[in-house]
């Protein structure tokens, strides 16, 4: 018999599993090497490249703001002081978010009670739900924004933001000379244009860390950058406010009696080329310039610089200056004077036909002979007009007078004129012919004053300017004194010789001579352009131009005026010049000697 064994209560050993343990360690090696990578990361960005986020931290927040800059104030002169004649204001541009407006009839009830804004046009605005900002009013004063704004009930997502203005304490006084600043800031003609960088000067800037809503924080100096705004230069300009006044009235009336459509005036000193007054009508309010209709171009343009015309006879006043100044006439010569002269195939008459036979050369200015400067023209080439005297009148007429390229006086949209070169096609015998007296050429009336000066003023020729200087945090004017950009012009002799047969032409010119004070030094040249017929292409004596160019003094010049005057209306079409802008002339010249309280001689 086999007997059976007792089973034993205690459980069997299993042999150590060994690849339990090696998975536990292997885990804690992976959990070990993602701590150091995750604390090696961590020392990475906050220590390593802390500088480097923290910037970039700074630069999600922040925001620049722009510090706008005070725009220059111009000042006119005086007499001897200074007064603002260009001032900066704020005005005020209403604008919404129509998607703020919670009620769009009421709002627009309420404007258009207060602020007079048309109903309907401010509800279709309002209702542009595809836009956040829509402009509704400008230039609003800040009485009517605060009675928008008295009860702001009904106004959510309605605001305002100030503008910039100019004001004119003047009005329209010099208006085309200033020009004026549009909505973006900007200059737009005149001074202001021509000036617009050394005005408006440079904005500044702030860069400040902001909350959610765009609020600057105040924290310290490293995290707000400011950078200082430089206002724009407080500018004096030459204008003599009182000569500018009284030019611009003498011109209106002058007008008005000679029945014309536009004129201009400008006055400088001779011995400088300071601007003292630059008037044209009809003018404009530059405050106001928005409100200027079809013809705003026309009434923007300062004509005295930026138009280009045929100034006529007053150019034989330069034609004389460079044949005395050659030698080939002096004040006693003669010439015959026959009433007309054959240039080519060209016969060119005088409008004074009366005065025939021997003649003067202060007869030519006198009686504004068309031969006379012709024979001169002959003179300076040995007898006959021929290549070498085109050589010699463009010679003058650009290396000396200045004609036929910009004098650079501070005015935005100068013109050049128009020369043709002695061997181009247009430059031929009678195209020259013509320019010895004014007709065939383009120049402007800055042009023509300036050279002009530089003839009677002894052969000094100064750039002409509008900016007499800065004025300084102290009040003082920082000017320097003008130089002349060329000398020897002419001769001092030649400039005496014109001098007195200018003087000598207007007194013995009865037609102006009588509109003069006698027994002063005063001396000019009248002329009358003819026009070109748009339907025929020829010239014309329907529709002239007049011109009177002169000047005043003691014992040497002491202002210069020349007046241009369109389409006068005076039955005598071909002496504009002596019946349209020879008053205007002689008015403005008789008040500047009282003015300057020149004696008589």
């Amino acid at each position: 018999m086999n007997p059976r064994r007792k089973a034993s209560s205690k459980p069997a050993k299993l042999p150590p599993d060994k690849g339990g343990s090696n998975r536990a360690l292997n885990m804690q090696v992976v959990v070990f090497v993602i701590g150091l990578i995750l604390i090696g990361r961590l020392f990475y960005l906050q220590i390593i490249k802390h500088s480097y986020y923290n910037e970039l931290a700074i630069i999600e927040h922040q925001k620049k703001f722009t510090i706008p800059a005070q725009r220059g104030t111009l000042y006119f002169r005086d007499g001897d002081s200074v007064v603002p004649a260009v001032l900066n204001t704020s005005v005020y541009t209403l604008y919404a978010d129509p998607k703020a407006v919670n009620n769009i009839e009421k709002v627009s009830i309420k404007l258009a009670e207060i602020l007079q804004l048309n109903r309907s046009k401010t509800k279709s605005l309002l209702q542009k739900k595809n836009t956040s900002y829509v402009v509704l009013a400008k230039r609003l004063t800040k009485v009517q924004v605060n009675t928008l704004f008295k009860d702001q009930k009904d106004l959510q997502g309605i605001n305002v933001t100030a503008v910039p203005q100019r004001v004119y304490p003047e009005g329209s006084l010099g208006a085309q000379a200033l020009g004026f600043v549009n909505d973006e800031g900007i200059g737009q003609y005149g001074v202001e244009a021509a000036l617009n960088t050394q005005l408006q000067g440079k904005a500044g800037m702030l860069k400040a860390i902001t909350d959610v809503n765009g609020i600057p924080l105040s924290l310290d100096d490293a995290t707000n950058v400011a950078e200082q705004p430089k206002d724009g230069d407080n500018t004096v300009l030459t204008i003599d406010r009182n000569i500018q006044a009284k030019a611009e009235e003498a011109l209106a009336a002058g007008l008005a009696k000679s029945k014309a459509t536009k004129g201009s005036v400008v006055v400088v000193d001779p011995n400088t080329g300071a601007v003292k007054a630059m008037a044209n009508f009809p003018n404009y309010d530059p405050a106001k310039y928005f409100n200027v209709g079809d013809d705003a171009y026309q009434r923007f343009q300062n004509r005295v610089v930026s138009n280009q015309y045929e100034a006529g006879s007053v150019i034989k006043v330069l034609t004389m200056a460079t044949g005395l100044n050659e030698g080939v006439i002096s004040k006693d010569s003669r010439f015959n004077n026959m009433g007309f002269v054959q240039v080519d195939d060209v016969r060119i008459k005088n409008v004074e036909q009366n005065v025939n036979g021997s003649r003067s050369m202060t007869d030519i200015l006198k009686f504004s002979l068309n031969t006379g400067v012709v024979h001169i023209l002959s003179q300076l080439g040995g007898g006959s007009i021929n290549g070498q005297a085109r050589d010699k009148l463009y010679s003058y007429l650009t290396d000396r007078y200045g004609f036929g390229k910009e004098t650079g006086i501070e005015q935005a949209g100068e013109g050049e004129g128009t020369i043709y070169g002695p061997h181009t096609e247009q430059g031929n015998n009678v195209r020259y012919s013509n320019m010895a007296f004014g007709q065939g050429m383009g120049v402007t009336m800055i042009q023509t004053i300036s050279a002009f000066s530089s003839v009677i003023n002894g052969g000094n020729y100064f750039k002409p300017h509008l900016v007499e200087g800065k004025m300084t945090d102290s009040g003082e004017v920082n000017s320097v004194a003008p130089k002349p950009t060329r000398t020897g012009v002419v001769k001092p002799e030649t400039s005496a010789t014109i001098r007195e047969m200018t003087r000598t032409a207007l007194k013995e010119a009865t037609a102006v001579s009588r509109l003069v004070r006698s027994g002063y030094f005063v001396g000019g040249k009248s002329g009358t352009s003819q026009t070109i017929d748009p339907a025929t292409g020829r010239y014309t004596d329907d529709k002239t131009i007049g011109t009177y160019l002169g000047y005043g003094g003691d014992t040497a010049p002491r202002y210069a005026i020349m007046v241009r005057v369109d389409d006068a209306n005076i039955g005598a079409a071909n002496f504009a010049g002596s019946a349209a802008a020879g008053p205007i002339f002689g008015e403005l010249s008789n008040w500047l000697i009282d003015y300057y309280n020149i004696k008589p001689i």
